[in-house]
């Protein structure tokens, strides 16, 4: 209960603080400037207390110029977008037309930052060298700098009053990390459209990437299935049937340049070429061909209009055949195969069956086959059955032909 409550403040204090802490590190160079600058234009004789006035007139200087910097700028563009726990970091806030609103952020920033900084040092180590005191008398602040206090209870009020500056602190960067929230999300906020419109296209390239991912999980991991199989068969033939030996060679010769095919299919995507050919059902005579050149018998059935069904459903009924059909390779071997794709009534559906191949059945949702097949239906709005049907194992999926 208590980590559900205190874990976001936690996190949110120290999000805050380490923005600070990143400003003082940006003032370190104006602050170098200063004290290279002062004590060279500065005659000893006007004093600690103008010299401290000029050099801080001058860090302020600095700091305003290193705020037109292009890099300083992109820095305090990735320091503002983790303050703000950005949902969309590539969100522009480094326009022409927020250019003054950040500089004056960055300022304040710089020199609020470096206070806070300082103070997240001193505080804690002044606390620290105050344990003692009571004890021993001397509030110790370094070599030859000691501070008498009272010994006992009476001088127990210096560690408390360290450990309240150090609870103090960290209340003055919650609250100062708080405001300096509010303040970029006020001068730097980007537009809700704009925001709503990044969130989009990066949705829109996750789900491409998923989508790419599953076709070549598909194209490639069918030949993959297809290669081990009749390699195997290959190799077992090899000595006593030379021409099954040469049938099966040609299949993986022939399904290598199918996965070949569908993988230059894929790289075009995403290198923004026009693919040559779409993956459809027009290209499912020629997978249960080269299925049944592996050694899978396949009774297949095909009802409808096929060609008539749009870009995006065939091809994924397509993948849905092809993963079904490695499936039954992989996990239930040379077996016969019934396929049912029928086109009627404003719907695609697609039925593989096959015996259960005891054993190897249990392993049949091991990997992303199965999983893929459901993402793919669930994004077309259809239906999804995998499971026994009697003595088979049966896929089943409907699909709407409105999304074609």
């Amino acid at each position: 209960m208590m980590r559900r409550t205190l874990g976001p403040v936690l996190r949110s204090t120290y999000r805050r603080w380490a923005y600070l802490v990143f400003g003082g590190a940006m003032l370190v160079p104006p602050l170098v400037f200063a004290a290279v600058v002062v004590p060279a234009v500065v005659p000893i004789a006007t004093g600690l207390g103008a010299a401290i006035v000029i050099g801080t007139v001058l860090t302020v200087v600095g700091a305003v110029g290193c705020s037109f910097v292009p890099a300083v700028r992109v820095l305090e563009a990735a320091a503002v977008r983790a303050l703000l726990d950005d949902p969309a970091p590539d969100a522009e806030v480094d326009g022409p037309a927020v250019r003054g609103r950040a500089s004056a952020l960055f300022v304040a920033h710089a020199l609020i930052g470096g206070v806070m900084s300082a103070l997240s040092v001193v505080l804690p180590v002044l606390f620290v060298l105050s344990v003692p005191a009571p004890f021993t008398g001397l509030l110790g602040l370094g070599p030859g700098a000691e501070v008498a206090v009272p010994t006992g209870w009476a001088g127990a009020w210096v560690p408390a009053a360290a450990l309240l500056g150090v609870v103090l602190l960290l209340g003055a960067i919650a609250g100062t990390g708080g405001l300096f929230r509010r303040a970029a999300a006020a001068l730097l906020g980007v537009p809700a459209g704009q925001r709503i419109a990044q969130l989009e296209q990066r949705a829109e390239q996750h789900a491409e990437r998923t989508r790419l991912a599953r076709e070549l999980h598909d194209s490639v991991g069918h030949a993959l299935s297809v290669v081990s199989v009749q390699a195997g068969a290959a190799r077992r033939v090899l000595a006593r049937d030379r021409e099954a030996a040469e049938a099966a060679l040609l299949a993986i010769e022939e399904s290598a340049r199918a996965a070949q095919d569908d993988l230059d299919h894929v790289l075009g995507l995403l290198r923004d070429e026009a693919p040559r050919e779409p993956v459809g059902l027009a290209r499912l005579p020629a997978l249960l061909a080269a299925t049944e050149d592996a050694g899978l018998p396949v009774d297949a059935e095909l009802r409808g209009d096929l060609l008539a069904v749009g870009p995006e459903v065939s091809g994924a009924a397509f993948r849905i055949v092809q993963e079904s059909l490695t499936n039954v390779l992989r996990h239930a071997g040379k077996v016969p195969v019934e396929l049912r794709v029928d086109v009627e009534g404003g719907q695609l559906a697609v039925v593989v069956r096959n015996p259960r191949g005891g054993a190897r059945l249990r392993a049949a949702g091991g990997g992303r086959g199965l999983a893929g097949i459901a993402e793919r239906v669930e994004l077309l709005r259809g239906e999804f059955h995998a499971g026994p049907r009697g003595q088979d194992w049966e896929v089943a999926v409907r699909i709407p032909l409105g999304r074609s």
